[in-house]
């Protein structure tokens, strides 16, 4: 009887905790050990990845049936920033060997991909589900398009509990690397990314306020007056060689 009774409350404590199991877990979860796995200073060697094409295609599948409907916002928008790093992932890996995302045309605008079970692109992701829906910058510099001069992608997956932390690391990151940030003192003058030219209006739409968000991440903060210059953008593959 007793041991009866000990079985019953197993049961009904694993029942308990599975029910109280979010189900976005499993792919956070998932998506952190592949990041981890493939993922080195923000490359990685997509040949040897399209060797093992199912790590990724079970990620891809994951995303195409996520339930949504009873996320939070901090979920979501976690959930739309692994789910464009990996889907970039996703079709970089699928047509390697290529140069660069540019040499598919339509890469970004064009191939369909279903997330959460809705048929959407990349640029709608990025533009629809996060930058429109949230207006924060910070994600530009989580987001990673598989060039060389993109924010570096991260070994790791963002995470809802994390989120806000994962973010302002990313940023600061970004901000005192010299691909996206690169001051001349003698010079008095920074070139910048071409990101905050494309999308100048999440950055205050003006100069002064694209500077005032770089220094609120920067190590060394860029004086005023320095002539402001856009750097071409290099979109050559983030290859491991």
């Amino acid at each position: 009887m007793k041991s009866h009774l000990l079985y019953s409350l197993i049961i009904a404590i694993f029942l308990s905790s599975f029910a109280q199991a979010k189900p976005l877990d499993a792919f956070f979860s998932e998506a952190d050990m592949f990041l981890k796995k493939w993922v080195e200073n923000g490359n990685i060697n997509y040949g040897k990845l399209k060797e093992n094409f199912h790590e990724i295609e079970v990620l891809n599948k994951q995303i195409a049936q996520a339930d949504l409907s009873n996320a939070s916002e901090d979920e979501k928008k976690a959930f739309y920033i692994n789910a464009y790093n990996l889907l970039v992932i996703y079709q970089i890996t699928k047509y390697y060997p290529i140069k660069s995302a540019l040499d598919k045309s339509g890469f970004f605008d064009k191939f369909n991909h279903k997330v959460a079970g809705e048929t959407t692109t990349l640029d709608r992701i990025e533009k629809k589900y996060l930058i429109l829906k949230y207006h924060d910058p910070r994600i530009h510099f989580a987001i990673a398009c598989a060039a060389v001069s993109c924010p570096q992608l991260a070994s790791f997956a963002y995470k809802p509990n994390t989120l806000d932390t994962q973010l302002d690391t990313r940023t600061k990151l970004a901000m005192n690397k010299d691909y996206v940030v690169k001051v001349s003192s003698k010079e008095k003058e920074v070139n910048i990314s071409k990101i905050f030219e494309w999308y100048a209006v999440d950055f205050g739409g003006k100069e002064s306020a694209t500077l005032d968000f770089i220094n609120q991440y920067r190590n060394t903060k860029i004086p005023a007056g320095y002539d402001l210059n856009f750097m071409e953008y290099n979109w050559n593959l983030n290859v491991i060689k």
